[in-house]
């Protein structure tokens, strides 16, 4: 009786143990499992989030300034343009049209192997922006259908007739060593003229005008519109307003 006993007590702690065993596996298993899916999910959110709704960059050079400073972070809203266009006055990053990176150096933040890791990582969910250099910022001069000339006595451009007051924020250098760019030109259907803040030290489309693109930006190329700037924390903010410097711009008129 008592072997008989020992042995069904045995066996019974033997199913436990069994029991306790296939519980805990099965529990690490589930919850691996749920990680991966978790992280797959993110990802894929991300992803998509980037791809169609809003990517960062980082600022590659200063042809921005004062509106953008070297490495500035920001956000562009890539959804909004997709159904509303873009305006005059628009900050917008666009893929290169074609020779306008040609020959430009962009140099890169010397950083250690840690801080590159890191920054890898929040490419991934779209907090940063590796392939900044391989894209351009400006601001948007002329819509399709634009006249814009360069420049009349007082130095200003003007679209469709109207003389632009972009003293809010262009950065332009006084004095007769100032160079002076002209053009007359009507943007093109589906493309866009645009123009640096720092207006002495921007190669935008006035540099461009003899190249097959004529210094015009195909919409298709156009990622995005930038509207917040997130780093560094005190400048955190809306990118300078440029709504009073086209005001009273007619539309173009249909030839």
């Amino acid at each position: 009786m008592t072997s008989e006993f020992a042995d069904a007590h045995m066996s019974r702690r033997d199913a436990r143990r069994h029991r306790t065993s296939t519980k805990r596996k099965g529990g690490w298993g589930v919850f691996f499992r749920d990680l991966v899916v978790i992280i797959l999910v993110a990802l894929l959110v991300s992803f998509l989030v980037k791809t169609f709704v809003v990517r960062s960059f980082y600022i590659p050079s200063g042809s921005m300034e004062n509106t953008l400073q070297v490495q500035d972070r920001i956000l562009v809203d890539e959804l909004t343009p997709r159904f509303t266009g873009y305006d005059r006055g628009d900050v917008v990053v666009f893929r290169d049209p074609g020779g306008w990176l040609q020959g430009v150096s962009v140099p890169k933040p010397d950083r250690g192997p840690i801080a590159e890791g890191v920054d890898w990582v929040l490419s991934l969910v779209g907090l940063s922006a590796p392939d900044s250099s391989e894209h351009l910022i400006k601001r948007v001069i002329g819509l399709p259908g634009d006249h814009v000339v360069c420049c009349n006595e007082l130095g200003q451009t003007s679209v469709n007739g109207v003389p632009l007051d972009e003293s809010s924020y262009v950065r332009m250098t006084p004095g007769p060593d100032r160079p002076e760019y002209k053009y007359d030109v009507v943007v093109p259907a589906g493309s866009l003229w645009v123009l640096g803040d720092n207006r002495n030290n921007s190669q935008d489309s006035r540099f461009h005008l003899d190249e097959p693109g004529a210094g015009f930006v195909p919409l298709s190329d156009v990622v995005g519109r930038a509207f917040l700037r997130t780093w560094p924390f005190d400048r955190f903010g809306g990118l300078g307003a440029s709504d009073t410097a086209f005001i009273g711009v007619p539309d173009p008129v249909a030839e």
